[in-house]
């Protein structure tokens, strides 16, 4: 049985993320995580008959919630167009459909509620599942392809660097360990390895901050969050608005950069005159983050950052 929008994703921010693209009518808006259709139902709901909608997602579950809900998304709605592909791909296809500017992008980033739930994927540490966490299942290697190939120096810098682990050296070393006498397959082979190496008090935040590590690394989000927001910059015309949701400190720090430099480094540059070269405005000076009520309702968002750019 496919799940419902509502079941499939919680949209976090829904309102605020969307508000802040202060949509026209008439205008052309990307949303780069398509999920369960929550950003881009609110999305649609607001623009006329001459607005668009291209809406992109590399999983094919978040396709099926289309097929599941034709009433909303198959009424031969000319305004919205489904794009199954990673978000880092956002300028080559709007190239493709002859798009060269767009009035808005939406980014909710991470993970949603559907994929930590799924028993199958391998993405949380509370289900005995394969370690697989890729978004895409067509292509590319799996958490356990990389746990059980890549060198203990390169472990080490996936979980310092992606899950901010002070003792990622000893996991590594563990996990190195562990899988000379056998294949590290599932969620729970990688826990009898590593679960002694956590502290009592600590010990789901950090088993969250591995998983989260090997996610990244299975995905290369940094990467392709670098190559959105470079997709983002070229495409939006000038007013056009950049609202992006974050869940963790590398994600909100590249796109802070950005909005403050038009770089992921946040390298500032200046023109003959002195002035500083800044390809966005920043809409909100302080950054958006849910209500208690939504915290409540959807653990998901507690950790949820809005930020919202104006090309310049």
């Amino acid at each position: 049985m496919i799940k419902t929008a509502e079941t499939y994703h919680v949209p976090v921010l829904l309102r605020e993320s969307v508000d802040g693209l202060a949509i026209k009518p008439d205008g052309v808006y990307i949303d780069t995580t398509f999920g369960g259709g929550g950003h881009s139902r609110e999305i649609l709901s607001r623009l006329g008959e001459k607005g668009h909608l291209f809406s992109f997602d590399q999983d094919a579950d978040a396709e099926k919630q289309i097929e599941g809900d034709k009433e909303t998304w198959r009424q031969g709605d000319k305004r919205f167009t489904f794009v199954r592909s990673n978000f880092r791909y956002i300028k080559n296809w709007m190239r493709y459909y002859g798009v060269e500017q767009i009035d808005g992008l939406l980014a909710d980033l991470g993970v949603s509620s559907h994929h930590f739930d799924d028993e199958t994927r391998g993405f949380s540490f509370r289900y005995e599942a394969p370690l697989d966490m890729r978004m895409n299942k067509r292509a590319g290697k799996t958490a356990a392809d990389i746990l059980n190939e890549a060198e203990e120096s390169q472990l080490a810098d996936i979980l310092y660097i992606y899950g901010e682990l002070k003792q990622a050296r000893r996991i590594a070393s563990a996990i190195v360990k562990g899988r000379a006498t056998r294949r590290i397959e599932t969620t729970g082979d990688l826990l009898a390895l590593t679960e002694n190496l956590f502290q009592r008090e600590h010990e789901k935040k950090d088993m969250a901050k591995l998983f989260q590590a090997l996610r990244i690394e299975v995905n290369h989000e940094m990467d392709a969050l670098r190559e959105m927001l470079n997709g983002a910059r070229d495409l939006l015309r000038e007013g056009g608005r950049l609202s992006v949701i974050t869940y963790h400190s590398l994600e909100d720090r590249m796109v802070k950069n950005f909005m403050k430099a038009g770089n992921a480094e946040g390298r500032v540059t200046q023109d003959f005159f002195g002035r500083i070269e800044a390809p966005f405005r920043t809409v909100n000076n302080k950054v958006i983050t849910p209500s208690d009520d939504e915290q409540a309702q959807n653990p998901r968002s507690r950790s949820a950052k809005l930020r919202i750019g104006e090309r310049t």
